[in-house]
């Protein structure tokens, strides 16, 4: 049973084309920096969308995000266990999708 989907909008004065590089590159260095936590994150580009899965404490989480000209749009999956805590997730998605967007 799945919960209702998660949306985070992350805005951004980047531009799609440099917004997207660096959110290429972030999903790297979230790899590194959690995990100890996380199973496995996959992600697949597809033009300005990103489908990604990661597997986190037992968890499932699937995704997308579509990079525009001014922002980032997250929508997210959670199992109905973790729809629970979906404030916290929506609170830490846009500290990271901001992080990962500020770096050069």
């Amino acid at each position: 049973m799945m919960a209702k989907p998660l949306i985070v909008s992350i805005p951004h004065n980047l531009g799609q084309a440099e917004a997207m590089r660096r959110l290429q590159g972030g999903m790297t260095s979230l790899k590194s920096q959690f995990g100890d936590k996380v199973a496995s994150i996959n992600e697949t580009w597809s033009g300005n969308r990103m489908d990604f899965h990661v597997g986190a404490m037992g968890q499932n989480v699937s995704g997308q995000l579509e990079v525009m000209q001014d922002q980032v749009r997250v929508e997210v999956q959670l199992p109905w266990i973790l729809a629970m805590v979906a404030e916290k997730a929506k609170t830490f998605i846009q500290r990271q999708g901001t992080l990962m967007l500020e770096k050069k």
